[in-house]
């Protein structure tokens, strides 16, 4: 019994991601998971007419929160997380299987993500340095930290890894990524302004290029040709996108501070010409 596993999946709007995500794992699991955000497109039906699925549903705030409310859900001791756009390798599958038979040495696993951008595998830049917990005793992991990229922990800090990576597609393309990205670093803002950091002329110029010199030459995404160079700008963009958030929670203006009297004499004509 103790080394029963219940799969989590968190999703929203995953119709396309989530029956691959749950197959890759399924033999593997004693028990599926989903916990739904608020999907809209054919999520929930779909998992519903497989009949191998537990549905649970919340408001999402952030990924930490949303899945430190999921986990005690599960049935199992064991819990393995994954999001809808990820997949067990079948070399990870067996290795979790023959882990979870033989006794595990440890409270949590932590497991490297093979990351793809667009279907195509990342094999340098900071995306193919990617370590997560996922595999983990139900009752001894949960997420730190306020970031909507919190780090799960084990209490016990008894924490091992395994060798076998698990599949990631990050995304399929950059109008998907960039919605992401727009919440990523507009999150981060929040949590930095809340926290009292003010913006930085300094950081917001220097940060991205550094930032950007770290991937491409230091992590040698110069080697992964097209797909290490948009990574690498990406990652500097991402870095100034943070700062440029920040500032404008302390200084951007809205429409209605700029030109109040327009926008009332527009308001005005519309109902005049209404009546």
């Amino acid at each position: 019994m103790s080394g029963r596993l219940t799969l989590l999946v968190t999703c929203k709007n995953e119709r396309n991601n989530i029956g691959p995500c749950i197959d890759s794992a399924r033999h593997v699991v004693d028990e599926v998971l989903v916990a739904d955000s608020g999907s809209t497109d054919g999520t929930l039906e779909y998992v519903s007419r497989r009949g191998d699925c537990r549905i649970i549903q919340r408001e999402y705030k952030y990924a930490g929160d949303f899945k430190n409310w999921a986990i005690p859900h599960a049935t199992h001791p064991w819990v393995l997380i994954l999001d809808a756009d990820e997949r067990l390798s079948p070399e990870l599958a067996r290795e979790i299987k023959q882990l979870l038979a033989s006794g595990p040495a440890h409270d949590g696993y932590y497991i490297t993500r093979a990351n793809h951008l667009m279907g195509r595998r990342v094999h340098y830049t900071d995306w193919a340095r990617d370590r997560l917990m996922r595999l983990f005793r139900r009752d001894l992991g949960r997420y730190e930290g306020p970031s909507d990229h919190g780090d799960l922990r084990v209490s016990t800090h008894n924490e091992g890894t395994l060798q076998a990576p698990l599949i990631h597609y990050t995304t399929w393309c950059w109008s998907q990524y960039l919605k992401k990205f727009d919440r990523y670093t507009r999150i981060q803002a929040e949590q930095w302004h809340a926290a009292g950091r003010r913006p930085s002329y300094r950081r917001m110029l220097l940060q991205p290029p550094l930032r950007f010199l770290r991937d491409y030459v230091l992590f040698r995404g110069f080697l992964d040709g097209y797909v290490g160079l948009q990574i690498s700008l990406m990652s500097g963009f991402y870095s100034f996108m943070k700062q440029a958030q920040l500032w404008s929670l302390y200084y951007g203006l809205q429409q209605r501070d700029v030109e109040p009297e327009a926008i009332a004499a527009a308001e005005k004509a519309a109902d005049r010409s209404a009546a």
